[in-house]
């Protein structure tokens, strides 16, 4: 079991930058996949970004590929989504989530076991 908490949101400005951040509790962190998500009012939750147990597989949508990074430091049980050149259409509240059972980095919200609180991210144009 985990327990997630992200950090990070705020209003920033058209082309500007945030990093949200994903803190996690318990000894077992390394054992999940990671996920970020966002939802948007008026539509539904949809993957942003995923990272292997280790780090070393990424996954984007095309939404933010390019603009986005995700990355994890398992020592201080810790994921990041570093998040550049935003548009108002990446305003969200956005979500880490951890999963326990894949084998690659997965897209779908469904295939995630435990989820934030969430953090709200809005770009102002």
């Amino acid at each position: 079991q985990v327990q997630l908490v992200e950090s990070g949101g705020g209003l920033v400005q058209a082309g500007g930058s945030l990093r949200l951040s994903c803190a996690a509790s318990g000894r077992t962190f390394s054992s999940y996949f990671i996920g970020w998500f966002r939802q948007a009012p008026g539509k539904e939750r949809e993957f942003v970004a995923g990272t292997s147990r280790s780090g070393g597989s990424t996954v984007y949508a095309d939404s933010v590929k390019g603009r986005f990074t995700i990355s994890r430091d398992n020592a201080l049980n810790m994921v990041y989504l570093q998040m550049n050149s935003l548009k108002p259409e990446d305003t969200a509240v956005y979500y880490c989530a951890a999963a326990d059972k894949a084998i690659f980095v997965p897209r779908g919200r469904f295939e995630y076991d435990y989820w934030g609180q969430g953090t709200q991210v809005t770009v102002s144009s």
